[in-house]
C-alpha cells in the first residue's frame, strides 16, 4: 500500500484540523490555569496557546512565558496533569 503524503500534509495543515488542535489546546490551557499554583500569578498568567507549523502539520502548544515555568512544571507537573484530565474527559 502506498500513501499519498501530499494529501496527508494538506490535511495536517488545513484550517479545520488546525482549529481542532487549537480548541483542544485551549481546553488544556483552561484546565492548567485553573489548577496552577499561584504565588504572584505570573506562571498562571504566562500560560498561553501557540500554533506552529512542524514538519508536515500544524500543532497547537500550551506554553509558558514566565521565567519560572520550567521550575514550576518540574515540581508540579501542572501541564501534564491538565493534558491528562482533558484527554480522559474526551
Amino acid at each position: 500500500m502506498e500513501f499519498n503524503d501530499k494529501f496527508f500534509e494538506e490535511i495536517g495543515k488545513s484550517a479545520g484540523v488546525t482549529q481542532i488542535c487549537k480548541e483542544v489546546a485551549e481546553k488544556v490551557l483552561a484546565t492548567a490555569q485553573a489548577s496552577a499554583p499561584v504565588d504572584e500569578g505570573a506562571y498562571r498568567d504566562g500560560l498561553h496557546v501557540e500554533v506552529k507549523a512542524v514538519e508536515k502539520r500544524n500543532v497547537a502548544l500550551v506554553v509558558g512565558s514566565d521565567p519560572k515555568t520550567m521550575l514550576i512544571e518540574s515540581k508540579t507537573g501542572n501541564l501534564a496533569r491538565a493534558l491528562n484530565r482533558v484527554k480522559k474527559s474526551g
